[in-house]
């Protein structure tokens, strides 16, 4: 946005406990203390503002910026299709960029299992890495793996149009170097960097927003990363047993193994 301290990803329509629209953006956690989301309603034209409420997630590791919901009551007697974000409660609409509201129409799950792999970034080239892992992921039941790409080479851009071509792999362009000083690691350096680990946990809540009517289940993690259940074939049997079990849970943490590639024995 203008204040340079606001960015904004994306939209959603929230109405699991009021009317909300919930936008998932990166704000600066001190900087900006007041945003309101004008909503236009139609067919009249006519013009709601309302403050947002703005929640910067507390996972920042210490860096300035941090992933954030701005959430937003909507005008009781329309369902807007747009929302502009604005620093003050008046101005020109029309001067506003637009944010289109996305879930407005729950749809039927068009995939029981996303794999969401967040920021692809440093000119990525592992492809050999990249295929292994897409092809577990689809014998383990995956059929939507979603990518947040700011950066790879030429011939993993290759193997990502094979992957879309076969309708497996979804693509969100993740631009944010052309806005932040983004840092490779996850906690602050300390170096006047903006941001850590290229934005992953913004776009991971995205991912999860994205896919909340399109998936039965969401699954984050990175492309070297892969939930292997221990007792079940896939993860349909896996996750049929775990709901049995776990009626009432809506989110499931696995147990991080981690092999690294320096020991030997």
């Amino acid at each position: 946005l203008e204040d340079n301290r606001t960015f904004i990803v994306a939209p959603y329509f929230d109405n699991r406990e009021s009317k909300i629209t919930r936008v998932i953006g990166i704000v600066h956690h001190e900087e900006v203390t007041a945003l309101y989301c004008w909503f236009c309603c139609q067919p009249d034209g006519e013009v709601h503002v309302s403050r947002a409420d703005i929640d910067v997630h507390s996972d920042r590791f210490d860096f300035p910026y941090g992933a954030a919901d701005l959430l937003c009551a909507e005008p009781p007697t329309c369902d807007p299709s747009y929302v502009s974000i604005h620093s003050f409660p008046n101005g020109n609409i029309e001067q506003l960029p637009r944010f289109e509201i996305k879930n407005r129409k729950p749809e039927p799950f068009s995939a029981d299992f996303t794999v969401c792999i967040s920021t692809m970034f440093g000119n990525y080239n592992n492809v050999l890495q990249f295929i292994q892992s897409m092809e577990m992921y689809k014998i383990l039941g995956a059929q939507r793996v979603v990518i947040y790409k700011n950066s790879c080479s030429p011939l993993m851009e290759s193997v990502l149009a094979f992957y879309i071509a076969e309708g497996t792999v979804e693509v969100i362009p993740w631009p944010i170097t052309s806005h932040l000083k983004v840092s490779p690691h996850w906690r602050f350096p300390k170096d006047g960097t903006h941001i850590g680990y290229y934005g992953q946990i913004t776009a991971l809540n995205d991912c999860v927003y994205r896919n909340m009517y399109r998936s039965r289940f969401v699954l984050l993690n990175d492309i070297d990363e892969i939930i292997l259940p221990a007792k079940h074939p896939d993860w349909k049997t896996m996750m049929r047993s775990l709901q049995e079990q776990n009626p009432e849970t809506g989110v499931f943490l696995f147990e991080n193994h981690i092999f690294p590639n320096t020991v030997f024995t």
